[in-house]
Parts: C-alpha cells; sequence; structure tokens
C-alpha cells in the first residue's frame, strides 16, 4: 500500500465522517466536534481519529464514549461510501495539540505585550521613576 492512498482514504474519512456526525448521529453526547486529523494504517485496517470539542469544553469522556458508542454506524456508512474491500475499525483520540498551541500562542503575545510596554517605557526596564 502506498503512503499516498493512505492519505486519500484519511481525507475522504475525515469529509465523510465530519458529514455524518453533523447530521446523522443522535446520541445526546456527542457533542458538536471538529475533526483535527485522521491517520490510517498502511493496510487501511485501523484510522486513527482526533478530534476536539467545538468551543473547546465539555465532557470529553462522556463525548468519547458516544463516539465509541455510534462506532458501529459511523464504520457501516463509512463502508458504504469509501467502497473498500475492509472498512477500517475507527480509534477516537482528543487532539491536544490544539490545547498547546493555544498555550503556546498565549505565552507569545504576553511576552509581545511585555515587549511593547517596555519600548514605550524604557525607564521602567531599569526601575528609574
Amino acid at each position: 500500500m502506498s503512503s499516498h492512498r493512505a492519505q486519500r482514504v484519511a481525507g475522504e474519512i475525515s469529509s465523510i465522517l465530519a458529514e455524518l456526525l453533523r447530521r446523522g448521529v443522535r446520541d445526546p453526547r456527542v457533542t458538536p466536534i471538529t475533526i483535527t486529523s485522521v491517520r490510517v494504517t498502511p493496510d487501511l485496517s485501523l484510522a486513527h481519529v482526533n478530534f476536539v470539542p467545538l468551543g473547546g469544553e465539555g465532557d470529553v469522556e462522556a463525548l468519547t464514549e458516544g463516539l465509541e458508542s455510534a462506532g458501529g454506524f459511523l464504520r457501516r456508512e463509512l463502508g458504504r461510501r469509501l467502497r473498500l474491500r475492509t472498512t477500517p475499525d475507527l480509534r477516537w483520540h482528543l487532539d491536544g495539540n490544539l490545547d498547546k498551541a493555544i498555550g503556546i500562542t498565549r505565552l507569545l503575545d504576553s511576552l509581545a505585550a511585555d515587549r511593547t510596554e517596555r519600548e514605550r517605557d524604557p525607564d521602567a526596564e531599569r526601575g528609574e521613576e
């Protein structure tokens, strides 16, 4: 299997799951999510789906349980639309990279604000009044 094929299948899985989650899952635990990435094993037997809850908040444990509970429906619909010999099993993972990126952005914003403040008042840096 080429990695190019796995990437194409991962992209298809991502778009199909996004549509199915938006329209088809009625489990109240499954709140709106954003699928950040999908990685498929080279043999296309397993798909790791990274997600974040929309708005970044919510009960992630209940959400993950709801996604796993809806797994049969989602896998069946994927199989119908993908037309592969075997449909990949779905593994759901909370994407922690978004939280890290937000933290880094806040840190950089704080550093930029400190720098701007020092440039406006150079005497404050030396402690002079």
